[in-house]
């Protein structure tokens, strides 16, 4: 889809608004498209020129995401993390729970309106984004999101991207921040392995802690990795499933709910 991150293939991006009876298709023009190119060892420079290209369109897109959110006073964050590591549940019980602010959430995924549908039956705002062939979320997407969502002024907005630790890194949607969540499942080693995701993360979630007496997973080495590609960041182990943890990871989000402060 994009030469940024090798996708293949023209790519359409779906978006569906909840509380509606029918989807909403839009023909995605997010990413410039090369028609036959051929690369080769003598142009070297040739892939880096249309990913920049993109990532620099992108940006600007980005940039006046960031300003229509912060004009509204809304904290938009960038929920990314593996397939399977747990966004979905986390966001639901959150939603549950946290009392201090209204929520909306834009649910990133290739294919289905399965976790719209699960946000949906929490009673909060929600509009899914299918990518098709596309591996992450962008800027474009993230505006005509806004537009079909129309999150309430003031209020706590969740990105759950696409599961993928690559791509998501690179794309600014207008987010005040990323938050990567792993779980105990996926080894300890994970920030070392995905570098740029960790590095652009404003807070890492170790999720699944319920299941480490199961599981081969160093908890503190994992730490270690985390601030050895990120010295700043935050890090906070949870259980989406038992609770544990989560007064802690509601604590964070109540610090950043003042109104047009980004995270530093």
């Amino acid at each position: 889809m994009c030469a940024t991150c090798g996708c293949e293939g023209d790519g359409v991006a779906v978006i569906t608004v909840g509380h509606q009876d029918h989807d909403h298709p839009h023909n995605h023009g997010g990413h410039e498209h090369g028609s036959g190119h051929e690369h080769s060892h003598e142009h070297p420079l040739t892939t880096l020129t249309l990913e920049q290209k993109v990532l620099a369109k992108n940006d600007e897109l980005a940039a006046a995401n960031r300003a229509r959110l912060r004009e509204r006073g809304i904290l938009a964050l960038n929920m990314t993390s593996s397939p399977g590591a747990g966004k979905t549940t986390l966001i639901e019980r959150t939603i549950r729970e946290l009392e201090s602010v209204p929520v909306a959430v834009i649910e990133g995924d290739q294919a289905t309106v399965l976790d719209a549908r699960r946000i949906e039956a929490t009673g909060c705002k929600v509009v899914q984004v299918n990518t098709g062939a596309g591996c992450h979320l962008d800027a474009d997407m993230m505006r005509r999101a806004l537009d079909a969502l129309e999150p309430a002024p003031g209020s706590l907005l969740f990105v759950e991207n696409v599961g993928n630790l690559v791509c998501p890194a690179l794309f600014d949607l207008g987010e005040a921040g990323k938050v990567v969540i792993i779980s105990v499942t996926e080894g300890t080693d994970k920030p070392l392995k995905y570098p740029h995701m960790f590095a652009a993360a404003e807070l890492v979630l170790i999720n699944k802690t319920d299941l480490l007496p199961y599981v081969d997973f160093d908890s503190a080495r994992c730490v270690e990795y985390a601030l050895s590609v990120n010295p700043n960041v935050t890090i906070l182990p949870v259980s989406a499933t038992t609770g544990d943890g989560l007064a802690l990871w509601y604590d964070w989000l109540n610090a950043q709910l003042t109104v047009g402060t980004p995270i530093p």
